[in-house]
C-alpha cells in the first residue's frame, strides 16, 4: 500500500510545479478581472446616477423626510431621470 502512494506521489511530483504554476496565475488574472468588472460597473453606476436632476430642482426640499413637494415617491431615485414636474431653480439662494 505504501510503496504504491510513495510511487504515485514520486509520479506526479515533477508536474506539480507547473499545475500549480498555471492554478496560480489563474487565480490571479481572475481577481483582476474581477476588480475590472467591479470598477467598471461602479462607473457606469456613478454615471447614471449623475443624471439624476433633483438637487437643481425648485421642488426639492433637500429634507430626508420630504425629499420632493411634487413626487416624493421618486425623488432621487433613477426614475427621476426625465421627471415631467422637474423646473430648474431660478435664483439658489432664494431656496
Amino acid at each position: 500500500m505504501f510503496k504504491l502512494l510513495s510511487f504515485l506521489i514520486h509520479a506526479i511530483q515533477p508536474f506539480l510545479i507547473p499545475i500549480c504554476f498555471v492554478v496560480a496565475w489563474t487565480v490571479i488574472i481572475l481577481l483582476v478581472v474581477n476588480l475590472w468588472a467591479a470598477a467598471r460597473d461602479s462607473v457606469t453606476t456613478a454615471k447614471q446616477m449623475h443624471q439624476i436632476p433633483c438637487t437643481g430642482c425648485q421642488f426639492f426640499t433637500d429634507n430626508y423626510r420630504l425629499k420632493c413637494t411634487v413626487r416624493p415617491s421618486i425623488a432621487n431615485t433613477e426614475e427621476a431621470i426625465n421627471c415631467s414636474d422637474y423646473q430648474p431653480k431660478t435664483n439658489p439662494y432664494l431656496y
